[in-house]
């Protein structure tokens, strides 16, 4: 793994994930973008397990619900491509006459 993968899984994951589970599962999966995937995915059945609010009557309440929003667009975002990660293939097969599809959405009438 070089300087700006570590940099890009870093900046996706948070400044407090071990380097050395980093570097195992980047030399097992082989990409960026499915060792933050992993990851995330790890995160976020680890909060699904727990109760996703506590109350105690007129102390405290604490929700988990956003975080659990947050993850879940993180991972759909990795998932589509965004943001690119440094060793994302840029063509795959090299002729650089990709396919593309666009989607055309209804705007809302006022």
């Amino acid at each position: 793994m070089d300087a700006a993968v570590r940099a890009w899984l870093i900046s996706q994951l948070g400044p407090k994930t071990d380097p050395a589970d980093l570097d195992a599962r980047y030399a097992r999966l082989g990409t960026a973008r499915a060792t933050a995937l992993e990851i995330l995915r790890e995160r976020l059945a680890a909060l699904r397990t727990q109760p996703s609010t506590v109350n105690v009557s007129s102390v405290v309440a604490v929700s988990y619900t956003e975080n659990i929003k947050a993850y879940e667009r993180q991972i759909t975002a990795l998932e589509a491509g965004d943001p690119p990660a440094p060793d994302d293939p840029t063509d795959p097969d090299g002729t650089g006459d990709g396919f593309g599809v666009m989607y055309l959405v209804e705007r809302p009438r006022r």
